[in-house]
Parts: C-alpha cells; sequence; structure tokens
C-alpha cells in the first residue's frame, strides 16, 4: 500500500481525522502507548489494562478503520507503514489536546511541576537569581534545579528542560531566547600582583604576564581571551601557573594576587569600584550580545516552563 493509498483509507469512507479522533480517541490513544513501547505487555502495565484486553481493542480499531496498524511477533510489536502515517498525521491534533487539558488543569489550580536547568555560574547568579526571588514566591508548586555545568551539556540527552549559554556556544536546531543585556569582560589584576609585574600596554605585553585560565570540560582545553585590536577580533591564549574550571574560584585567585584574569565586568565591577582589582587593557574588551535561554524546539511545553520562559523574557536594562 503506498503513501497515497493509506491516506485515502485514513481520509476516506467516513473516517476523516476528526471523526476518527471522536469515535475512536480511547482506543487511538492506546494504539499511540503501543507504538511507543513496541510490546503489549509493557503498554498494558502502562495503561492499566490486561494484556489480552490492549491486544482485542487494537485488533476492532484496525477493523473499523480498515486498515493493519500493526504487525505481531512473538517477541516484539512493530507499525506498519500505515500506522507511521497514521501516528504522524494524528500527533499533532493529539499534541494540541494536551495543551488544551494542561492550561484548563492549571487555571484551576496552582501550577505545578519541576523544571531542570543547566548554565554557568554568571547567569545564575546575575540573571537567574533576581528573577527566582518573585517567580518561585508566585509559584510556590514550582520547584527549580540549576545545574552549573561548563561544558556543552547535551539537554536532550541528560534530560534538562533547557539551557543558558552565551548565543555562540548554542545549537542550531534550538528555540533561543535573549534574557540578559549585551556583556563585557575585564581583563583585572590585583594591586599586590603589580607590585611585582608592569602593566601591560597591549596584547603582546600579555603573553608575558601570569595569567589566571578557565579549563572548558567539554574540550579539555583553555578557554581562549576573545578580544579585539585594530584588526578585528582575537583570540589570545596567555600561560600562568593557575587552571580553574569555574569563575568563582578564578575570582578568589586574582585578588589574592596569583595572576591577571579575563572574567565578565559585572562579576568584578565592584571589586574593581573598591580598589581591590585594577582593569588593564580595557580598550581590547568589547561589548558583545549576552546570555540566552535555549530549548528543544518542541510543539508542547508544561505550562510550568512556559510560566518560567515568560519570567526570564521580562528583563530588565542593566
Amino acid at each position: 500500500m503506498n503513501k497515497h493509498d493509506i491516506m485515502k483509507v485514513i481520509t476516506n469512507n467516513g473516517f476523516c481525522l476528526k471523526k476518527m479522533l471522536r469515535e475512536n480517541i480511547h482506543d487511538l490513544m492506546s494504539f499511540f502507548v503501543v507504538a511507543r513501547e513496541k510490546s503489549f505487555t509493557r503498554a498494558a502495565s502502562k495503561l492499566g489494562v490486561s494484556q489480552s484486553a490492549l491486544s482485542h481493542a487494537m485488533r476492532g480499531l484496525e477493523e473499523r478503520l480498515g486498515i493493519r496498524l500493526l504487525t505481531r511477533t512473538t517477541r516484539n510489536v512493530s507499525t506498519t507503514t500505515a500506522g507511521e502515517r497514521l501516528i504522524e498525521e494524528l500527533s499533532p491534533l493529539i499534541e494540541t489536546m494536551d495543551e488544551k487539558l494542561d492550561l484548563i488543569t492549571n487555571a484551576a489550580e496552582e501550577p505545578k511541576g519541576k523544571i531542570r536547568i543547566t548554565t554557568v555560574d554568571y547567569p545564575a547568579s546575575y540573571i537567574l537569581r533576581p528573577k527566582l526571588r518573585p517567580f518561585l514566591r508566585k509559584y510556590p508548586k514550582i520547584e527549580v534545579e540549576i545545574n552549573i555545568n561548563y561544558g556543552l551539556t547535551d539537554i536532550i540527552e541528560e534530560r534538562f528542560d533547557a539551557g543558558i549559554r552565551i548565543g555562540e556556544h548554542l545549537a542550531k536546531d534550538m528555540i533561543a531566547i535573549p534574557i540578559g543585556a549585551p556583556m563585557r569582560m575585564a581583563i583585572v589584576g590585583a594591586p599586590s600582583y603589580f607590585e611585582t609585574h608592569k602593566k601591560p600596554a597591549n596584547l603582546h605585553d600579555l603573553m608575558e604576564q601570569n595569567c589566571i585560565n578557565l579549563r572548558v570540560p567539554t574540550s579539555g582545553g583553555l578557554y581562549p581571551w576573545e578580544l579585539d585590536d585594530e584588526n578585528g577580533a582575537v583570540n589570545i591564549r596567555p600561560k600562568g601557573q593557575l587552571i580553574f574550571n569555574t569563575y568563582p574560584h578564578i575570582v578568589e585567585a586574582v585578588l589574592d594576587g596569583f595572576g591577571l584574569a579575563y572574567i565578565p565586568e559585572r562579576e568584578v565591577e565592584e571589586f574593581m569600584r573598591q580598589g581591590r582589582l585594577i582593569r588593564v587593557l580595557e580598550k581590547y574588551c568589547l561589548p558583545f550580545p549576552g546570555y540566552y535561554l535555549y530549548y528543544p524546539n518542541r510543539r508542547h511545553h508544561p505550562v510550568a516552563f512556559q510560566l518560567f520562559i515568560e519570567a526570564l523574557k521580562r528583563h530588565d536594562p542593566e
């Protein structure tokens, strides 16, 4: 049976999609579970029915539709071409129905659920934390888990709802929403460091300094210092005696005079105002786009996650 014949069977003889949903909704939902589990035993357990009752229901559905949806063997169950086509055609309608039910349910009761986010220290402190205070107070049944990870986490494989990263580090197949103002990095050192080291006047001088570096877990390499000179963008990889894998430890080390550090400006601006850190090579640190919330391009997201997205969208200029 070719694609045209399958669609003819599905849409003709009084079995249009809307009528199919209306007359066969219970068995169609059961069919989706069987197709996903590839087993009557597992599907029956998920649905809370007997294996024989489920098998009988599937045969009845096939007879009413006039097409074979499942191929049965002694070991497993698989969908036929017609079954796959049925899933493809009906899935958007089922997802829309789930979304409407979710909205109705949450309109009647407090939104609830768990949201898992992977990010790094800076946005966790300066973007998430200020927004989470009013958000968690407003929705006391919503739980938010924040995982600090400097690697490029696969949010689908690791079962995160979303991630927060700089725009250039985002996967192309994700929805990305800007949630922070443009950023700027700063190259800083403590007064005690400059007692024994001359301040660098240019990027060449930077290579002669003792610099504190950040290790990137994903690649295993050191994070480059992304700067701009008269010829455009340039990546510098200065050397030094200390390497960390998170920014807070780098901030502590630079305050203790161990060397120069390349740090998000906001993380050290208070120390610069206090005179505890001195900024150098400022003209080489130009602004760049800030952080993005990114998540899979799915048709439906839980209401709790939709509310979380809206909360992060409403950010004030920094």
